[in-house]
């Protein structure tokens, strides 16, 4: 099937071209070194088919928040010597992503050669998507790849204007990326299943809003599903609860109902007086059943069970966010327990399972089963973005 983008397959001879790859290079360091090197793993696909096929690799990226400015501190030389490591390839550094100094390091880089420039954000044009710094950076390249889906949220330079300058591809990264969000969302075989949860509501109104018209079972977990159950007249005793949100809530259930989506709420729930590790005070109790004194901090195993059921009949399911408090034991049962049901179903080959946002990776990390879901995205504001059925900037611009 043909794609609404173009990729590296696209591309045609490249040998000698100069190739403009914005990938994410932001990764955490802690005394100079790289703490998480995911996102470089990331970026190996792209940059190794486009150095092997002959082009010249420049890759662009920001570093930090350094506001428009140059700043040491956020130099993108820290990040040559860990990427070459993972790339097991030299990767050079050149000190400006346009102008002279640009032009100068690719005048002694050959065919092949990798090479990262400096932090587009030293350039306050840069967040500003300045067309006279577009035009600057389009200068040095022929080619425009776009590898960065977690930065595709962000009308750029380095993101979404160079797009409309150069002839413009998707990496590797990003075309998986889409797929795996089309598969999800775009045209996903139903029945659907979404599970989100995290804190609070108010941070994933607009995700609500948007799923409940998407698919057929919506399941509501962590703080924002005692929200819910709040605006149902349940005493939740403690929890944490957007109370001033239940209207909201209610508003959500009936738009549900329209569009014959079901909520799933739990029904059984695990309780504490305090929120520590397994505490004295720890028991599973009906959700009509929380004392004043008590917070519900993860779901019970009967509502994990029927949430296992429910998903047993879906073909797609898009996760974003835990269903307890996940980070302290033993209130990470739920969560757990629901992502192994979901893998084990992948593996099966029945389910198309889609997950993403910070939290939700370090859960299914932490159950052991992010490599069995069929995509997992690191990206958090972009994937939160997508799931609010927002148009993404940098994904919209390798439309057009």
């Amino acid at each position: 099937m043909a794609k609404p983008f173009k990729t590296l397959d696209d591309m045609g001879d490249i040998t000698g071209k100069v190739v403009l790859v914005r990938e994410d290079l932001n990764v955490p360091m802690q005394d100079g070194s790289v703490t998480d090197d995911t996102r470089l793993r990331a970026a190996m696909p792209t940059v190794l088919e486009l150095a092997d096929r002959g082009a010249k690799v420049l890759i662009l990226a920001h570093f930090g928040r350094p506001k428009g400015q140059k700043n040491p501190e956020y130099s993108l030389s820290k990040i040559t010597r860990p990427l070459t490591a993972v790339l097991g390839r030299e990767v050079q550094f050149i000190p400006d992503c346009q102008g002279e100094a640009a032009t100068d390091g690719i005048k002694v880089m050959r065919n092949g050669d990798i090479a990262i420039l400096e932090n587009t954000r030293f350039h306050a044009g840069e967040e500003k998507n300045d067309p006279a710094l577009a035009d600057a950076m389009a200068a040095i390249g022929d080619l425009y790849v776009n590898d960065a889906f977690s930065a595709a949220h962000r009308a750029h330079v380095s993101t979404e204007g160079l797009a409309h300058k150069l002839p413009a591809f998707a990496g590797r990264s990003m075309e998986k990326e889409l797929d795996a969000l089309q598969a999800a969302l775009g045209e996903p075989v139903k029945p659907v299943a979404a599970v989100v949860g995290g804190a609070k509501v108010s941070t994933k109104l607009d995700v609500l809003n948007n799923l409940v018209a998407k698919v057929d079972h919506l399941i509501i977990g962590g703080g924002m599903a005692n929200t819910f159950l709040f605006a149902r007249g349940v005493d939740i005793g403690k929890s944490l609860c957007e109370k001033d949100l239940a209207a909201t809530a209610e508003a959500i259930f009936d738009k549900a109902e329209a569009a014959g989506c079901t909520i799933h709420l739990p029904y059984d729930v695990v309780v504490s007086k305090e929120f520590a590790a397994n505490p004295p005070s720890l028991r599973t109790c009906n959700v009509h059943e929380v004392a004043a004194d008590e917070m519900i901090l993860d779901v019970g195993p009967a509502a994990v069970e029927a949430l296992g059921d429910a998903i047993k009949n879906c073909r797609t399911l898009v996760w974003n966010g835990p269903l307890g408090a996940f980070e302290m034991a033993p209130f990470d049962k739920a969560t757990v327990a629901l992502a192994k049901t979901a893998a084990a179903l992948t593996k099966e080959g029945g389910l198309t399972s889609v997950a993403g946002g910070g939290d939700t990776v370090a859960a299914l990390n932490h159950a052991g089963v992010a490599g069995d879901f069929s995509f997992v995205s690191t990206a958090g504001g972009a994937f939160l973005e997508w799931m609010e059925g927002k148009e993404l900037p940098g994904v919209k611009a390798l439309m057009a």
